[in-house]
């Protein structure tokens, strides 16, 4: 392993044995007269088996970029744990942790962390998890913006030869792997990833996901109002065409943050739907059972005679004694960064 800032090699790894579930190895122990060290954000030491970039010092790194010194000053950083004059590290932009033996492990680039939904994800932890579902030979993940201000992970599989994945299988084990926010919300299965000239995977000619057939054979209708108007709701807000009355919200790309908006925009329709009632019946088809009986279950609403007890606001008013007990007002001023909805 090394970068060409590092004349090219920096460290190495005697491959004696592989465990069967190995998808890597490790970049291994640096070279003579060279120096690994994995850092978090403040140049520090991260301790054993934690997530840091690699930094790589020695007599092996380059002078430089030619002609480019705010790129140099950049990457190549004044070192933190010597004293000598000149002495510098570069920070290669790669993710690794170090294990007990010493030995690094490649876990992924820096630059391919990105944000979707307020979470900040490593698409390399998800390309690591896939790459070991059952049946997975390559695979890719990106975020894709079909619909503008809705990103999504999508996720491109190759099978290995002779085995079968499916879209429930893969998103099943990942499930169990990664937390909801890191499941790729759509799986594209090719014959071959497209790569570049230089052999790396070329991401700008990945296809753009398609619907995939089983998805629209098994597409239902809806078929009460209630059906009608939550299928239009999720539709809106998942940014899709249309939506089945047995389709699963999250496997559609829905969370946490996109069930608010499902919420809200239900409310305008009128219907009255929480958050837990969407995770708990993921379908139009149960939510509208459910969302049916909340709307016929109206509370009592005759007239109430005799004593009634004070509701916590009545009683905190009253206990305050103010001077003009019978004026009361409240002002509050929220202002919007951003248009609202």
């Amino acid at each position: 392993y090394g970068p060409t800032e590092s004349t090219t090699f920096a460290a190495w790894h005697a491959v004696e044995a592989l465990a069967a579930d190995a998808v890597t190895v490790p970049i291994g122990r640096p070279l003579s007269n060279t120096e690994l060290y994995v850092l978090d954000a403040e140049l520090q030491p991260v301790p054993v088996g934690v997530l840091g970039e690699l930094y790589i010092g020695g007599d092996g790194l380059a002078l430089g970029y030619l002609g480019r010194p705010e790129l140099t000053a950049e990457k190549f950083v004044p070192h933190p744990f010597r004293t000598q004059a000149g002495a510098r590290l570069y920070r290669t932009g790669d993710q690794v942790k170090q294990l007990p033996d010493g030995s690094v492990v490649y876990l992924g680039r820096l630059d391919s962390q990105v944000k979707v939904r307020g979470f900040r994800i490593e698409l390399g932890e998800v390309e690591s998890a896939l790459s070991r579902c059952e049946g997975v030979s390559e695979s890719v993940v990106v975020v894709r913006e079909e619909t503008p201000g809705i990103k999504r992970l999508v996720a491109y599989v190759v099978a290995r030869t002779g085995a079968q994945v499916t879209t429930d299988g893969l998103r099943s084990e990942l499930k169990a792997r990664l937390p909801e926010y890191m499941v790729p919300a759509v799986f594209t299965v090719l014959p071959a990833l497209p790569l570049t000239v230089n052999g790396k995977v070329d991401r700008k000619a990945l296809p753009a996901p398609e619907a995939s057939t089983e998805a629209s054979e098994s597409y239902e209708a809806p078929r009460t109002r209630t059906e009608e108007t939550l299928a239009g709701v999720w539709a809106r807000v998942l940014g899709v065409e249309r939506v089945g009355v047995r389709e699963n919200f999250f496997a559609l790309g829905g969370d946490s943050i996109l069930s608010i908006q499902v919420v809200a925009k239900a409310g305008q329709a009128g219907l009255k739907v929480t958050p837990k009632q969407l995770f708990q019946h993921p379908t139009v088809e149960q939510l509208a059972k459910v969302v049916e009986a909340v709307r016929g279950s109206v509370g009592e609403q005759g007239l109430v005679e005799g004593e009634a007890a004070l509701t916590p606001i009545q009683r905190w008013f009253f206990e305050k004694e103010l001077p003009q007990a019978h004026h009361f007002n409240q002002a509050v001023l929220l202002e919007a960064k951003e248009g609202v909805e």
